[in-house]
């Protein structure tokens, strides 16, 4: 199956802005999200390859962002394990660690299900019609075997449990756990099957928070765990 050349976790700002333009206003939470999304997609879609070493100046230049907004958002980065800020050396992508992962999905187990249950308890009526629509679309792209428009819908599903969910505790710090375990899930996916197995998986979990059923939403993110520890077990040598 064709990797992804795109993904982002939002709508991302196409197209690039002088580097003139973007230092009059470095210091906008506007240009720190814009370069920490960008950033983020290509990390995880390996545009910034595991290993490869990056500077403010180079990303600023590439991204047409001033480097105070490119400097936080490594920052931001660093504190989700997908780069390694050396002081007076630059920065370095951090690789694909497969120890790293199981340590993930051990603390995604319990704030996954933690997100899952109170987003089933708590959602709004209205959040719950925005979840179902999503559902719709989100099974549309997993017909087509469209991996990037799943990313991209499931990034919004994401968005929207954590608003339903009320802990924006446990919701940020789960928003850096699933940083570093999507990247894994990219760098191994190998074909239909997987994709698909996993996106329904995905998908359970948002069925049973938009019926309310704050049971099976826990049960749901406990098998999808379940999954992703096998995923990554199979990728260890000899496996």
């Amino acid at each position: 199956m064709k990797k992804l050349t795109s993904f982002g976790t939002k709508n991302l700002v196409q197209g690039t802005r002088s580097a003139s333009t973007a230092d009059v206003n470095a210091n906008s939470p506007t240009l720190t999200q814009e370069a920490y999304e960008r950033l983020e997609e290509m990390i995880i879609t390996l545009e910034l390859a595991p290993g490869e070493a990056v500077s403010e100046a180079i990303l600023s230049k590439r991204l047409g962002i001033g480097t105070t907004p490119i400097r936080e958002a490594l920052h931001r980065l660093a504190r989700q394990y997908l780069v390694q800020i050396i002081p007076r050396r630059g920065v370095v992508i951090t690789s694909v660690d497969v120890r790293l992962q199981f340590e993930v999905l051990e603390a995604r187990r319990e704030l996954d299900r933690l997100i899952s249950r109170s987003a089933a308890l708590r959602a709004s009526p209205a959040e719950r019609q925005i979840l179902g629509n999503l559902i719709l679309t989100t099974r549309a792209a997993i017909h087509a075997n469209d991996v990037k428009e799943f990313l991209r819908t499931d990034a919004e599903l994401n968005d929207w449990l954590a608003k339903a969910a009320r802990n924006s505790v446990a919701c940020d710090i789960a928003a850096m756990l699933h940083a570093v375990s999507r990247r894994f899930w990219y760098f191994h996916l190998a074909d239909e099957q997987q994709f698909k197995q996993t996106a329904e998986l995905h998908l359970a979990i948002v069925n049973a928070i938009a019926s309310g059923d704050a049971a099976a939403a826990a049960a749901a993110s406990d098998q999808l765990i379940d999954h992703l520890v096998e995923f990554a077990n199979a990728t260890l040598p000899g496996a």
